[in-house]
Parts: C-alpha cells; structure tokens; sequence
C-alpha cells in the first residue's frame, strides 16, 4: 500500500510537472467587438518570433515597445504595466530574436546580431502596417531596445510616425565612463573599501569583461545611489515567468537560456555606438524620457544629445522620481504622454 501511495504521489507530481511546462500560454481576452488581444507567433527573418498584440479598439494608433537587455523580453509582464494603454493604442510587444518566448533551443546563434534584429524589426513594423492596415506606427524604445530604434529611423523612418526614447542610449564608451566615475564617487563618500578595490581592479571601461564588471558596477550604483524606489524588474520577470497567461513553464526555461545568450552575442558589441556622430539629425518626430537618477545610460548624456540633434519636433521630459526605469516607476505620467504624442501625430 505504501509504495502504491508513493507512486500516485510521484505521478501527480510528474502531471503537475508536465502541465505547468506545457500548458497553453493565451493572452486574456478584452471586451468589445473591435477589441483585439492576440498571442502570436510569426516567421521573422528565417526564425518564429513572438508578438503580444492587445487593444480595445484595433483600429487605433499602434504602437510597437523595443524591450531593453540585451535579452530582456517583456511580454511576460507586460499587462502590468499597459493595460492602461489599451484604450487608445493597439499595444503591440515583441520578445526579440533569442529572448523570453522567441528563443529556440535549435536556433542558429550565429544569427543573433544587432543587425539581424534590426532587420527583424523593420519586418515586424511592415506586417503591421499590412495586417492593420496603418500607414506609420509608434515606436518606443527603452535602453538596448533604444539603440535598435534610433538604427531603424537612421535607416528608414517611413513607417514611424514618432519615436520615444526611454532611457536612451547616446555614446556608449562615453556612457559607461560616466557610470563608473559616478559608482567610484560613491564608492568614496561612502568609504566602502570592498567597492574602491573592485573597481579600481576591473579598471576603467571598456571592462574586459563586460558582463560582469558592468554588473559590479551597477550593483554599487543601486547599493549607495540617493534614489531607492526604482521597480525590481527581476521580480517582475520571475513572477510574470512563472504566472503570467503569456507564459509557461517551459517559456520560463527558454527565458533563462536566451538571456543569457543574449549578453554573451550581443553585450559588449555596440561600444562604437555614438549618436553625436551616426545621427546628428533625424526627420521624424523624437521624444527622450530621463529619469533624474539614471546612471545606467546617464541622462545627463542623453540632455546633451537632445541639444545638439536637428529634428522636426523633439522633446525631453525628465522623470524626476526615476532612476532607469521611468515607464514603471512613473506609469502614469508615461502613459499620459505618450497619449499627448498620439494626439500631436
């Protein structure tokens, strides 16, 4: 009897095991006829990708988010933060080439460049303007996700009515200096010895390794910065991984192994990006949101860049009670303005 016992409890919990690795991911439905929330899966640049597509009115600006990273796909926990935008905009995320659910075990890695996934991204921007029947859409970047976007308009903005830069990336050798002085400072008023050794011995960038110096040096920025409240993405990730609709289990896995793959291509291969240089100007319409406290691509850059750059409209908006991560910490006000943006195109 007791070893019956033992081997019903072990085949629930290889049930329970298999359900919650494979169990159908969905996005839940909206309410309305014309409402949309999709959960797709399309053929982009030779390889499946996935796109979260959700609004109340499918008929309604779209607007395309380039999530951060590299390697950090957002579809996960994407509803936590725009479900608020459904109302006006088709909502539209896209886990990027080798990240969260548009990673493949069988991918080609050698494929995982930032060309490519450029490339990949004016392909998306195309199916939807043809699928929607749009003629331009939105397009929002924030941090990595800002260096694709400011390529793609560099290339083509034909499809791109506006584009919003969320902690922007502006020269990044330059950027990366001005994150270790910075985490050097702090390491000094606060006379932690621990964090003046590890950085004086990583040297100043470029790091020879860059994950993990970059890491060393953020971890010391968020230990002593005066600013305390940006969200815990991480948790974000985990939770939304793990117990989102949009996710599975087995999305859970991949998520895991495309960020890390993610940094190993692509971390430390865009040190020759410099908007001073490569887009002193731009024809469409350009919007930068800073927050005060961000040293991960400093602000303080980012005004700098916004001065100089020629563009038919531009504006810079500084989120005052955000570090890297405005669009969360200061939702609201996001989401405000990127209405106000829709209602100027």
């Amino acid at each position: 009897m007791k070893k019956k016992n033992i081997q019903r409890v072990s085949a629930l919990i290889i049930l329970a095991l298999i359900i919650f690795l494979f169990r159908p991911a969905y996005t839940p439905s909206i309410n309305g006829s014309e409402s949309i929330s999709k959960l797709v899966s399309i053929r982009v640049g030779g390889q499946n990708q996935t796109l979260l597509i959700r609004g109340k009115d499918k008929g309604k600006p779209i607007i395309l988010f380039l999530h951060g990273g590299p390697g950090l796909a957002q579809i996960c926990y994407a509803r936590k933060y725009q479900s608020k935008l459904e109302d006006d905009f088709v909502v539209v995320n896209w886990d990027q080439r080798g990240s969260g659910k548009s990673y493949s075990f069988f991918m080609d890695k050698d494929s995982l460049t930032k060309n490519q996934i450029v490339e990949d991204a004016e392909e998306i921007i195309e199916y939807l303007c043809k699928t929607y029947g749009k003629e331009k859409i939105i397009l929002v970047g924030h941090s990595w996700g800002t260096e694709l976007g400011m390529d793609i308009i560099k290339k083509d903005s034909s499809r791109i009515s506006s584009y919003i830069g969320v902690g922007q990336v502006v020269d990044h050798a330059e950027g990366e200096h001005i994150s270790y002085e910075y985490a050097m400072d702090l390491a000094k008023q606060n006379q932690d010895s621990s964090a003046l050794n590890d950085l004086e011995n990583m040297g100043s960038p470029p790091y020879k390794d860059v994950i993990k110096s970059t890491l060393e040096q953020e971890n010391i920025i968020k230990k002593y910065s005066p600013f305390k409240h940006d969200v815990n993405v991480t948790n974000d990730i985990i939770k939304g991984s793990l117990l989102s609709a949009e996710s599975n289990g087995l999305d859970a896995i991949k998520y895991a192994f495309g960020n890390k793959l993610s940094a190993e291509k692509l971390w430390g291969t865009n040190n020759e990006f410099n908007l001073f240089d490569e887009a002193q100007k731009v024809d469409i319409p350009v919007y930068f949101c800073a927050g005060r406290y961000d040293y991960t691509t400093p602000s303080v850059l980012v005004k700098k860049y916004y001065e100089t750059l020629e563009a038919p409209h531009k504006e810079f908006i500084w989120f005052e009670n955000s570090a890297h991560f405005p669009q969360y910490t200061e939702n609201d006000k996001f989401c405000e303005l990127l209405l106000n943006i829709s209602n100027k195109v």
